[in-house]
């Protein structure tokens, strides 16, 4: 499979080199911080985690726990989208939504393994349980260090920057491994490359990202998908919580229903993307969100309003069942909708710019998820209002999904130009008996040559032209069609001197 990606990596870049298509390549854009690459800001964000988070465990007070827990996060963040595009870009595009479903089960399966883990580490006798439980946390990172010599850097991004020499490197050690002989491979791939290894690597900013006319709009449209996803995905927890229930068997009752609902949508994502694609499977589960949300905000309020009046204690009944219903299909589907928008974003954005566009949709999560807190803080004051302007969202999302390209079984874009050819495509295929768009075929050319210029005589008829509209108006089409022509071509049939 290793071999299969760089062959597929590699005539891509071969193919845009023949096009033409490096002018973008000139265009490159000098930053502050340079790109190190993939590998590196894995294998340094590792590193960085375990001293971190073991320095967490030792803290003494509480501005040094929430100092070293600040930079334990932000390594997560780095180690988190490393992983994720090195994900993305090693798979071939049949495998890249299997790989990163696989990727959430295991995240889900270890939040599901947290609570016994935190119950193996109370009453520990040397140490305060939470101490323990943040070394326990932490030690797996070791494993990762092995990382080195078993993650390669992307070979997608060494060539879409112009590292020729390590790509070169690179092939040949994967091509030696698979005991492949480059030297009499056909396409000549190495020989392309061997000219190309006077040029000097590039790099792309992601402020370069503002110049394109459609690839902003689709990272910015995805940015507020994930951000309405996270963001009402605690307006649905905190409505199924029960207040009056204990809070130690609220918080397990609650913690495992959200863990089992993550099981959930990750099934239902495998057979639903399959079956409606990238944008499909997306506009429908933010669908499902908006009508959740908006029955939840509505529908309760009729119950109470009109409905039940004398009986407050079956309408309570009835609004807390409502309630919990409305809010784990609101999770189910927000959950879906932020999993689809981040891998969505993945897929769309080139590989020069991609960790800084994935970076863009994963911070907007992150802004969704700080809502929580803020509400809080304020001790729910304003919930209602929170809940109704991430449902109005919800709308605006479903509208703008439509301008989403599809990028199924499609290869990832490797430029700012590959990035700007993802156009949207209709949700609908064509049905065998619409009539498509005229010269939409190279054979239909010819049918319509023998359709000339108006004839200077009848320029000065303008005006029984003008009469004789509403007449031809109700006519059916191709008869008025072959009117206007003389004689043409009515959908498959040709119409010569008013017979067929």
């Amino acid at each position: 499979m290793a071999l299969e990606t760089v062959s597929v990596t590699a005539a891509a870049w071969s193919a845009r080199a023949r096009s033409g298509s490096s002018s973008c390549r000139r265009d490159s854009v000098r930053t502050w911080l340079p790109r190190f690459g993939r590998h590196p800001v894995l294998i340094i964000s590792v590193l960085f985690m375990l001293v971190f988070g073991l320095s967490v465990a030792f803290s003494f007070n509480v501005t040094m726990f929430s100092t070293l827990r600040f930079f334990e996060g932000f390594c997560l963040a780095g180690l988190t989208l490393s992983l994720y595009v090195l994900r993305i870009e090693l798979c071939l595009p049949g495998w890249r939504f299997s790989m990163t479903m696989v990727a959430s089960f295991l995240m889900v399966g270890g939040q599901l393994v947290m609570p016994g883990v935190v119950a193996l580490c109370r009453d520990w006798p040397v140490q305060d349980d939470w101490q323990v439980l943040q070394i326990i946390i932490i030690c797996p990172f070791i494993l990762m260090l092995p990382y080195v010599w078993i993650f390669p850097e992307s070979l997608r991004w060494l060539l879409a920057t112009q590292h020729y020499r390590r790509s070169k490197a690179m092939m040949l050690r994967i091509a030696r491994k698979n005991q492949v002989d480059m030297t009499t491979e056909p396409s000549g791939i190495l020989a392309e490359l061997e000219l190309e290894l006077h040029k000097k690597p590039k790099r792309t900013c992601i402020v370069k990202m503002t110049s394109t006319r459609n690839l902003w709009k689709n990272i910015v449209v995805l940015c507020v998908n994930s951000l309405t996803g996270y963001g009402i995905h605690h307006c649905f927890a905190r409505s199924m919580m029960d207040p009056e229930a204990p809070v130690s068997a609220m918080f397990h009752a609650d913690y495992y229903t959200m863990a089992g609902i993550a099981v959930a949508t990750c099934l239902a994502l495998c057979p639903a993307v399959a079956f409606m694609g990238r944008r499909g499977g997306l506009l429908t589960f933010m669908i499902i969100t908006a009508l959740a949300s908006l029955l939840q905000l509505g529908l309760l309020n009729l119950i109470g309003k009109y409905s039940l009046r004398h009986d407050t204690v079956l309408r309570d009944t009835l609004n807390r069942k409502f309630s919990v219903a409305f809010s784990i299909i609101g999770m189910f589907s927000s959950h879906a909708v932020s999993t689809l928008s981040i891998f969505f974003c993945a897929e769309i954005t080139p590989t020069v710019i991609r960790g800084g566009g994935l970076g863009l949709v994963l911070a907007s999560a992150g802004f969704g998820m700080l809502t929580a807190p803020i509400m809080e803080l304020h001790n729910q004051k304003g919930y209602f209002l929170h809940h109704m302007i991430f449902a109005a969202c919800t709308l605006l999302c479903i509208i703008c999904l439509l301008l989403l390209p599809e990028p199924r079984n499609q290869p990832l874009p490797e430029s700012l130009v590959d990035g700007e050819s993802y156009t949207r495509q209709p949700l609908l295929t064509h049905r065998p008996g619409e009539q498509h768009l005229l010269l939409t075929k190279p054979g239909d050319r010819d049918l319509y040559s023998r359709v000339h210029d108006t004839p200077l005589r009848l320029t000065a008829t303008g005006g029984t032209t003008a009469a004789a509209a509403p007449a031809l108006a109700a006519v059916p089409t191709s008869y008025a069609y072959a009117y206007a022509t003389g004689g043409e071509v009515i959908s498959n049939s040709i119409v010569v001197g008013g017979s067929s």
